[in-house]
């Protein structure tokens, strides 16, 4: 049974098939928040506090933390700012980590503050990023996410993602990283672009899982952009992903009717023993 060990200083967490589904906060992020992005840039760090406590008071499995907050010079600009927002968010929880970063620079730098296992937060199929991370990914013993693109971009077809991620795979074996320290990414087209989307990620995710025998992984509300009622979209995404083999997503678990997807689904796949966790949290 494949299962991807992350952890803190104090807690550590299983991504599997026979898991919890594993929820991935996403809003240590300013990507398309200017205002979170000004502040991360005046070293004001008061959202980033409020939302890492949301986040664990609603539920996270885990957080990821990303300080991309501008496009000029970040390898200068970015390691220094992730190093100062990962230490910050390691003061207020012990919670396993996933380091967010498209520059190499800050993804070592984070790796060399964060306490337990991280999730390096990603590579890609392109030469250039894997010869770059993956020997991190062996220095520091670490799982990593494996984004479905190479150098031709991102493939409307399933079958081609799907041989990037076997391509990631084997390239991390010849560095002696095991398949079950990599979390692919079979990357969530928007349904409302593609309407093959729902139906393509479901038949990824089960070769992923009985060809590969890898975790999976998401950036969940992908599914929903551009349509009303996002949400809505969203939670009956999560039960028909997770029973088609997807083990973890980066989501808002500040959003309850997400939430209570996931546990609904862990519920009846039998990830919840007695419905403990449905009844504690909803009783």
């Amino acid at each position: 049974m494949t299962r991807t060990v992350v952890a803190s200083a104090t807690r550590e967490i299983v991504i599997g098939f026979d898991q919890p589904f594993c929820v991935i906060g996403e809003r240590i992020n300013p990507t398309g928040r200017k205002k979170l992005a000004a502040e991360m840039i005046a070293g004001d760090f008061s959202t980033v506090e409020k939302d890492v406590l949301a986040q664990v008071a609603a539920g996270a499995t885990m957080l990821d933390v990303n300080a991309g907050v501008t496009a000029v010079n970040p390898n200068e600009t970015e390691p220094p700012l992730l190093v100062r927002t990962l230490e910050i968010v390691q003061g207020l929880t012990d919670l396993p980590l996933s380091i967010d970063s498209s520059v190499t620079a800050a993804i070592e730098a984070g790796l060399q503050v964060a306490k337990g296992r991280p999730l390096i937060n990603s590579v890609t199929g392109e030469e250039e990023k894997l010869e770059a991370i993956l020997p991190l990914v062996k220095k520091y013993n670490v799982p990593v996410v494996a984004i479905s693109n190479d150098e031709t971009g991102i493939s409307e077809d399933p079958d081609v993602r799907f041989e990037v991620a076997r391509k990631i795979v084997r390239r991390a074996a010849d560095y002696g990283i095991p398949a079950h320290d990599i979390v692919v990414d079979p990357l969530v087209m928007p349904i409302g672009a593609m309407g093959s989307a729902g139906q393509q990620v479901f038949r990824l995710l089960r070769r992923l899982r009985e060809e590969l025998e890898v975790n999976t992984t998401c950036g969940l509300s992908n599914i929903s952009f551009g349509l009303p009622h996002r949400h809505g979209i969203n939670a009956a995404f999560i039960p028909m992903v997770i029973a088609a083999g997807m083990t973890s997503a980066i989501m808002n678990p500040c959003r309850p009717q997400e939430m209570e997807a996931v546990r609904g689904a862990n519920v009846l796949t039998g990830a919840d023993p007695n419905c403990g966790e449905w009844i504690m949290t909803y009783r």
